[in-house]
């Protein structure tokens, strides 16, 4: 009788262990624009930091700024299995054929960073990026006057990043009258931030300040600048990534409008645990912004 009762608990916790393996192993995808920039890769880490401490399976695949390889990977992933998908868009037009896959595989949808133009969500979590965008453009005033002139670097045309970042420098813009001389898209890369910078320096030698939508493009920026020798030139980037805070205490940048992407990464996989457990996170959930100056 005794043989009979513990091999009964023996099964009955195997049981339960094997339930409770089950449910540390429930999977999360999360799908990033690219594994390419600093920002993504601190909120990836962010993401997979809170996986492991709620006990899921983070999968994650890197979209390489392209959105065919992009939608490729949604639907390898949907075909594998996932409980909820995160997506940071690698642009906000392009992604909807993604979001719309999901949707019609019944897979809730998360949004990391930039927004999706179609499809449904369950929700986004992002800065505020138009407040960000006005914030660079009040700082460049704060340090030049209303009469300064500006070259604005654009991010990736399309994504919401750059079109609401953009939205809140000319806000800034038109609330102060300084001068845009030129604006023109780097596709918030470093090597073609250096490389856009060096034309529109060429072009434009009168320039007294730079607003790179992202930190990448502001420190291309930089480097072109510095080899211009032009050292006088205030610089504003955007994110808050190391290297960009590294260059502001060197006095080589003014100011980055710091985003936190490790926390962006790890709402995301909050608000994909909420879903899982039968909750409904806000539709939108802010993240803090901060100017850092020094």
């Amino acid at each position: 009788m005794k043989k009979r009762v513990l091999k009964t608990a023996m099964v009955a916790a195997l049981g339960l262990g094997l339930m409770g393996s089950v449910w540390a192993q429930e999977k999360i995808a999360l799908v990033v624009s690219t594994l390419n920039n600093p920002f993504f890769v601190t909120l990836k880490d962010g993401a997979a930091e809170k996986a492991k401490e709620l006990g899921y399976e983070l999968v994650i695949l890197d979209s390489q700024n392209n959105p065919a390889k992009e939608l490729a990977n949604v639907e390898d992933i949907l075909v594998k299995g996932t409980r909820v998908l995160l997506i940071n868009p690698t642009d906000s037009d392009a992604v909807g054929n993604a979001v719309l896959a999901a949707n019609k595989a019944g897979i809730p949808v998360i949004t990391l960073d930039r927004a999706s133009a179609k499809g449904d969500v369950v929700t986004h979590i992002a800065s505020d990026n138009v407040a960000g965008g006005k914030a660079a453009g009040d700082f460049i005033v704060e340090k030049l006057g209303k009469d300064a002139k500006v070259i604005q670097l654009q991010g990736i045309v399309g994504t919401s990043a750059s079109r609401e970042r953009g939205e809140g420098f000319k806000q800034s813009q038109e609330a102060n009258g300084f001068e845009i001389i030129a604006a023109q898209p780097a596709d918030f890369d470093r090597a073609k931030g250096m490389n856009v910078m060096q034309n529109l320096l060429t072009a434009n030698p009168n320039v007294e300040a730079v607003f790179a939508e992202n930190d990448e493009m502001a420190l291309g920026a930089l480097r072109a600048i510095r080899s211009a020798g032009q050292n006088n030139i205030v610089i504003v980037g955007f994110d808050g990534t190391d290297d960009a805070i590294k260059a502001v205490e060197r006095g080589q940048m003014a100011a980055t409008i710091a985003q936190q992407p490790e926390l962006i990464g790890a709402k995301g996989v909050e608000a994909a645990d909420l879903i899982i457990k039968g909750e409904t996170p806000d539709s939108h959930i802010p993240v803090e912004l901060k100017v850092i100056t020094e």
